[in-house]
């Protein structure tokens, strides 16, 4: 599968196009980014159409679409409305894409996004999907003495909010071989990228990752 966000410009230009282009590549799933949440970041032309077209074109492109990233306000502010538009797009994972907390949030500001994702998973799961969350490189970051992410898979309810793990953090020295071991059934899926010791991106197999250890 692919995550529909590093193409967002080629979507919001040729949506069906684009995604019978990545079908003929080889990918059977998309990961969408809620069209709504996503609207001032790339996602407005989607936006403007119905969730049953959006299913459509996916659908006639040959592709299916199981998970979706949404942003955290979709998932306390606008939960029910989030929960309608994932069950008619037919998804089975309902993936916040991180809390998006500012810079100067304290480790009990994290705390406290992680029980209103809780709350929020526990009524996804009543709807027949599964929450869960999704890391940037900023969790991967030390706060009053804790890694961020640590304290988040501590908060976090493991029957309620399974993880996401983004390979980028590799640059910080972090594998998601480590939380893999670590947690194991925690993780529900990855975003995979691969890099170089000077921290640029590469091919996949062509970088420092251990994918045979992944």
């Amino acid at each position: 599968g692919f995550q529909s966000y590093p193409i967002r410009d080629r979507l919001s230009k040729d949506f069906a196009g684009t995604l019978k282009l990545m079908a003929g590549m080889g990918y059977q799933e998309v990961e969408m980014c809620s069209p709504s949440g996503y609207s001032t970041i790339g996602f407005a032309a989607i936006a403007k159409l119905k969730t049953a077209e959006v299913k459509t074109i996916i659908t006639d492109a040959g592709l299916s679409c199981k998970s979706c990233h949404f942003v955290f306000g979709e998932l306390t502010n606008k939960l029910d409305d989030t929960i309608a538009f994932s069950q008619e797009l037919g998804l089975t994972n309902i993936i916040c894409s991180t809390f998006w907390l500012p810079k100067t949030a304290t480790l009990d500001d994290y705390k406290k996004a992680a029980d209103k994702l809780n709350v929020a998973a526990e009524k996804i799961k009543k709807a027949g999907m599964q929450a869960g969350f999704h890391n940037h490189d900023f969790e991967f970051k030390m706060l009053e003495g804790e890694l961020i992410y640590d304290v988040l898979m501590n908060r976090l309810d493991p029957s309620l909010v399974k993880m996401q793990f983004q390979t980028e953090v590799i640059n910080y020295g972090y594998k998601a071989a480590t939380y893999f071991e670590k947690y194991p059934g925690r993780f529900i899926s990855a975003h995979l990228s691969d890099w170089t010791a000077e921290k640029k991106q590469v091919p996949i197999g062509k970088g420092v990752i251990d994918w045979k250890e992944f």
